[in-house]
């Protein structure tokens, strides 16, 4: 069999399937040696998945010696927990040497780690949470469609996994945007941690699916034959997206595992490694590789962050002095700009049934074609994003704060841990939700990311920054979340009443803008709440207080030369729309902690609990963050 040629091109003569039921044979005795080296890992899973392996890694239309080339098929494995499995099959099709995968699973250092990671050559997604897989299959079939290279996506998955919400949310979208390129293969083995499935949670894999609109093929997953049947069959039917509902055995091939759910999680003791081995046809390896782990590991992590993407932009709109607007009707125009400014750039935008509230309906006319209209499926939205947006693909996804962060904080976790791109545009942060009241307030939206390694968080103060701001997101690399309120807000303007924001200015990741110049002290703030601190500003210098104001746009990423002159002050007071815990507060006193300026107090003033049902007005002044309660926070301050 010529490898690699993709299902539609492979047939499996007699031979063939020797061949591979071989490949699969000795990687379970592989999957056995690295996780006894271990003295950890998951080898129940890796068995019954064997077969599946073995055959996706060998038919698939990949290539080994580019194992990042556009137009390779997608192979993603939900049940990141096989990873000895995965390495095995991998390393027999030429990815790596399979001697390094052996010898360096789960060591410190490796990139063989204990569940899948994409920057193994050949791995696509890290997954391990479950129930993240079949959303990043959604999400690189899309990205195949829209980026006009046609390749294949293949989910491998676990039945464990099955009842959880985010799949169902996967399988409903994959139908209703017609991912006929999209093929699942379920490795049903009746097992999880905690014993049988059925006793569990019991889940209808083949009915559900096939409930939502599925074309379902059931065949024995150990069947080597009847699997690459199977699967060439749905990624061949161009009707609908397939599943391929496979039975399997857990540690199928060696006696005293099969059926045993207590090797779901744990490695063999070294007698019945020997036993194993024995059973498999295949000789015990344990010393050799446990001195070969003393080596450092040959095969090095791919470099999979996502290239930031090279587009043609405008100057921009400019908002004059008397204009008085939300920043998410700014946000919505910007978009509607960039799309027609790059016709030939894929561009996906991701909505949860949002659209005329975020402001993405006006790309929605545009470019239907590229709109994603998710329903109310956040965890799925945030994971479809991810994936699209490590392919090539601009991707927004655009909701209310609580929902883009707060709901589905660990899919934008493990957005941070893939590298991924997505641009998500948050709005109705903080109070300024309204009269929606406490369950709909996102108080947390720079904290919450304070918490990842490599999101970007932007906070727009008026509409002109909000402009500027979205333009310079869109070409930034990376994850990149922009938040902002509800309300209209007037244009911040000098005090010869020019716009701060308009004419030349340019958003400068990190850098503070001072609307306000003053030597008393100095009022930091961010988003909804900047022009009152200049509003603020201002009403104090009719009193002979001098105070300057700082806009931060990048709460986690602060201006040195601006934090130094901001120390030098007698005090700073920083206003905040936001936890006054975990956002700009929490960066300030970071960076004096850690630089030391001494002189300066730095007082916070944000918010201190959840807030009541109302107008967003309302509810800043009961929270000190209007200008009556930013004048009396400054004067308090000056006092102290």
């Amino acid at each position: 069999m010529e490898r690699h040629q993709g299902f539609a091109a492979s047939v499996l003569n007699k031979q063939d399937v020797a061949d591979i039921e071989r490949d699969a044979c000795n990687a379970r005795g592989a999957v056995l040696t690295m996780t006894s080296v271990a003295a950890s890992g998951h080898p129940g899973g890796s068995f019954s998945s064997m077969e599946m392996y073995s055959l996706l890694y060998s038919v698939a239309r990949i290539d080994p010696q580019r194992p990042l080339w556009p137009q390779r098929d997608r192979i993603v494995v939900s049940h990141g927990h096989t990873s000895p499995g995965v390495y095995a099959a991998l390393a027999q099709n030429g990815f790596f040497p399979l001697e390094d995968a052996v010898a360096h699973f789960r060591q410190a250092g490796s990139p063989f780690e204990g569940h899948v990671e994409r920057t193994v050559p050949g791995v696509e997604w890290s997954t391990g949470n479950l129930g993240q897989g079949l959303s990043a299959g959604v999400g690189f079939a899309l990205a195949a469609r829209m980026t006009g290279h046609g390749w294949h996506t293949y989910v491998a998955m676990s039945d464990g996994e099955q009842h959880k919400g985010q799949v169902a949310e996967a399988r409903r979208l994959a139908v209703k945007e017609h991912l006929v390129d999209l093929t699942v293969i379920v490795d049903l083995n009746g097992i999880q941690i905690s014993g049988r499935t059925s006793d569990v949670m019991p889940v209808d894999v083949a009915a559900d699916f096939a409930a939502d609109g599925w074309g379902v093929i059931e065949c024995d997953g150990h069947d080597v034959r009847a699997l690459h049947e199977a699967i060439a069959a749905a990624a061949g039917d161009g009707s609908r997206p397939f599943v391929v509902v496979a039975p399997t055995v857990i540690g199928k091939g060696v006696s005293f595992m099969e059926g045993e759910p207590e090797f779901h999680g744990r490695g063999l003791k070294p007698d019945e490694y020997v036993r194993a081995m024995a059973e498999l046809g295949l000789e015990p390896e344990l010393d050799r590789f446990r001195e070969l782990r003393e080596q450092p590991p040959v095969t090095m992590g791919l470099d999979v962050a996502a290239r930031p993407l090279a587009l043609r932009q405008s100057q921009g709109r400019e908002y004059g002095a008397d204009v008085v607007t939300d920043n998410r009707s700014s946000w919505g125009a910007a978009l509607v700009d960039i799309s027609r400014e790059n016709p030939d750039m894929p561009i996906a935008v991701l909505d949860c049934d949002l659209a005329v509230s975020v402001k993405t309906n006006g790309f929605h006319e545009q470019r239907p074609e590229s709109f994603i209209q998710c329903g109310v499926g956040e965890h799925n939205a945030a994971t479809v994003g991810g994936a699209l947006s490590a392919s090539g693909v601009l991707t927004f996804w655009s909701d209310f704060g609580m929902f883009g962060i707060d709901e589905v904080y660990n899919q934008q976790r493990l957005n941070d841990l893939n590298e991924a791109a997505l641009k998500l545009v948050v709005t109705h942060c903080g109070l300024d939700v309204g009269e929606d009241g406490k369950t709909h307030q996102c108080l947390d939206y720079v904290g919450a990311f304070r918490n990842t390694f490599g999101w970007r968080v932007l906070v727009p103060a008026d509409a002109n920054q909000t402009d500027k701001l979205v333009r310079a997101c869109a070409s930034m690399p990376g994850n990149v979340a922009v938040a902002m309120g509800r309300s209209k807000l007037p244009i911040i303007t000098t005090t010869d009443g020019k716009p701060v924001f308009g004419g030349d200015y340019a958003f400068d990741y990190g850098k503070v803008t001072w609307a306000r110049e003053g030597t008393d002290g100095v009022i930091l703030t961010m988003g909804t709440v900047a022009w009152a601190a200049v509003d603020a500003s201002d009403l104090l210098r009719t009193q002979g207080v001098s105070v300057g104001v700082g806009i931060v746009s990048s709460p986690l990423e602060l201006d040195d030369e601006a934090m130094r002159r901001s120390m030098a002050a007698p005090w700073v007071l920083v206003a905040e729309d936001h936890h006054w815990r975990t956002g700009l507060w929490a960066s300030v006193a970071e960076w004096a902690a850690l630089h030391r300026p001494g002189g300066s107090v730095v007082v916070p003033l944000g918010v201190r609990g959840y807030s009541s049902s109302g107008a967003a007005a309302a509810l800043y002044a009961d929270a000190g963050l209007d200008t009556a309660g930013i004048v009396a926070a400054a004067l308090k301050a000056a006092r102290a």
